[in-house]
């Protein structure tokens, strides 16, 4: 006789998909550690991806159609449209941030044929390609392909629409209803979470101390990691109490290894190859993954963050909304 197992407790479930994560990154790490020397492209060819980097957003314009316009309607999935759009709303300005402040010191994009030359302003004149756009008050304007823009608006979209179709279709069984008493009873969602902060500083100071210890003549910062941990766990470290009842950790875990498999195929064997972005060497941690065209490991590490961000941010404005209160009384009690 089949006996369904009993419920398990929200912090297992987040424990249980961190361990499952650790089975793939560990052996999948020291596999890659034993590559001395990279795989070559040949990129000497003239225009050798030509407009690669605007196709390449299909992997996330089509799934969007594919959810947003055929999977959600047919499995009868009703998405709240004021939280979805709300979680966009919120999450889409951190790449405009990332963007426009700071891609003159994280990224390039030396394939300027591998876009549509349609530049987006950005602070500064290292990011774009050099496509300088003019000043103001000495600071220096200058621009990212607007495919940029793109990636990071359709981006979240992806993840977002993947995790609700999981959550309430796929993987219905495990997530927590609308009309659920644990949503929308609470006495207040901002509620501060130690760990977080905790964690965050760990990962800063050990990513600091790599970067000196095994590049000590190369100067420098791991900046581009430090924003990456303080885009994810600055959230988390008010709002993970709240999401963590609520998280369907199946869908989540099923939604982090899609993207991060997507992240896998765009990032190491068309992105940082065919030139169509890079990393600034000073500004990154100093881990590269050689067998992969040295990818940096902030490069994967961004995909587990935007996951991460997403999914809990998207069940704080579901709480709230199910919870029927005003916005100060619902997140400040």
């Amino acid at each position: 006789m089949y006996v369904r197992p009993g419920p398990v407790s929200p912090r297992t479930s987040f424990v249980t998909v961190a361990i499952i994560l650790g089975m793939i990154v560990l052996p999948a790490a020291l596999t890659l550690s034993r590559v001395r020397v990279p795989a070559v492209v040949d990129v000497s060819a003239p225009n050798p991806s030509p407009y690669g980097y605007t196709v390449s957003l299909l992997l996330f314009v089509v799934p969007i159609l594919a959810i947003g316009g055929w999977l959600v309607p047919r499995d009868g999935v009703r998405i709240s449209k004021q939280s979805f759009v709300r979680t966009i709303a919120l999450l889409f300005p951190l790449g405009v941030v990332l963007d426009f402040f700071f891609a003159h010191l994280f990224l390039r994009f030396p394939n300027a044929d591998a876009t549509l030359r349609i530049p987006a302003p950005a602070l500064g004149n290292g990011g774009s390609g050099h496509i300088f756009v003019g000043s103001l008050n000495h600071v220096i304007i200058g621009s990212v392909p607007i495919e940029e823009y793109v990636f990071y608006l359709t981006g979240f979209m992806t993840v977002l629409l993947l995790y609700i179709w999981l959550d309430e279709y796929w993987l219905a069984a495990y997530s927590i209803l609308g009309d659920d008493p644990m949503r929308g009873v609470f006495q207040r969602l901002l509620r501060f979470h130690p760990d977080s902060l905790l964690l965050a500083a760990i990962l800063i100071g050990a990513a600091i101390i790599y970067r000196h210890h095994f590049l000590p003549n190369q100067p420098g910062f791991p900046g581009y990691f430090t924003f990456i941990v303080i885009a994810a766990l600055g959230p988390s470290a008010v709002l993970f109490p709240a999401a963590l009842p609520v998280i369907n950790w199946r869908a989540f875990s099923l939604t982090l290894f899609v993207v991060l498999l997507m992240s896998v195929l765009w990032e190491a064997t068309l992105g940082v190859p065919y030139g169509w972005w890079g990393y600034q060497p000073a500004q990154m941690m100093g881990l590269n993954i050689t067998a992969w065209n040295y990818l940096p490991i902030e490069a994967i590490c961004v995909w587990i963050a935007v996951t991460y961000q997403t999914i809990i941010v998207y069940e704080i404005v579901k709480r709230w909304q199910s919870s029927g209160k005003k916005l100060h009384h619902a997140f400040l009690g």
